[in-house]
């Protein structure tokens, strides 16, 4: 079932898996990233997440899956709870602040794997949370 594909996808993320992530996704996955370009292919996906685990730990919490009407369509909202660890390009510089943001993903699954990823939060939040 595509529900517990994305209950899975959450799982992996929470334990840091970036391997088990890119299983779950199609070669050809187009991976939405909030405020920025859009990624394509499965090494794309994991360089993202390599990239993204230097600089934040990051756990999802009160995951909620919903399935939409139309096949293969499955959005999930969830808590975010992360550290900043290390500066990332044109953001504030980092120092270990903590930080929880609201996130919606929305997902397109095609077969058994993921064929799309889109995520997004509310980047300004974060910005002047990590401010502080």
């Amino acid at each position: 079932m595509s529900r517990d594909l994305i209950r899975h996808y959450f799982k992996t993320f929470n334990e840091g898996d970036a391997d088990g992530m890119a299983a779950l996704v199609t070669e050809d996955v187009a991976h939405h990233v909030n405020q920025g370009e859009v990624r394509h292919g499965r090494d794309a996906f994991r360089r993202f997440l390599g990239e993204t685990a230097e600089a934040y730990a990051e756990r999802v919490e009160s995951l909620v899956i919903f399935e939409g009407d139309k096949p293969g369509r499955y959005a999930a909202e969830f808590t975010i709870n992360g550290v900043y660890k290390a500066t990332q390009d044109g953001l504030p510089a980092a120092r270990g602040q903590r930080y929880v943001l609201p996130v919606g993903s929305f997902f397109e699954v095609r077969g058994d794997g993921i064929a799309r990823v889109s995520t997004h939060y509310n980047l300004i939040d974060w910005i002047e949370q990590v401010n502080l």
